[in-house]
């Protein structure tokens, strides 16, 4: 397993769950109304905060990606910390591989620099945007 691949494949769904529910993402109870890419960073959340030994570094990196949102620096930082925690636990990878593969289907994930809209859901004629980045929207 590539564990660069898997901590770059998780991180869409965890910032859109830090960004959702800031710090209570952590230990929010489920919430049926919540979007599912949003469900699904909260569960890999919860289960990287599973293993004690990374479990502090993690939520560290979590509060302070939810004082400062957005900050590609400090989810550079969240992203290194999810990557020690995998590179240290071949369970932690299994988990967070099958985890991975209940990703909503349609799910749109992109590398850097892309223009991505996640944590979001169209239904009719609304869309309810989660989490935004390089996006301009204009009316016709």
């Amino acid at each position: 397993m590539d564990i660069v691949a898997i901590a770059g494949q998780v991180m869409p769904y965890i910032t859109a769950a830090v960004g959702a529910y800031g710090a209570a993402v952590l230990t929010k109870t489920q919430d049926l109304a919540a979007d599912e890419s949003v469900n699904l960073g909260r569960r890999l959340l919860r289960r990287f905060a599973k293993r004690e030994e990374s479990r502090d570094r993690i939520e560290s990196a979590v509060q302070d990606l939810v004082e400062t949102p957005g900050d590609e620096d400090l989810v550079a930082a969240l992203r290194g910390q999810l990557k020690k925690a995998l590179a240290a636990d071949p369970e932690l990878v299994r988990d967070v591989t099958e985890l991975l593969r209940t990703a909503p289907a349609g799910a749109i994930v992109g590398n850097d620099g892309s223009q991505i809209v996640s944590g979001s859901s169209i239904s009719g004629d609304n869309i309810q945007i989660g989490q935004a980045r390089d996006i301009d929207i204009r009316r016709r």
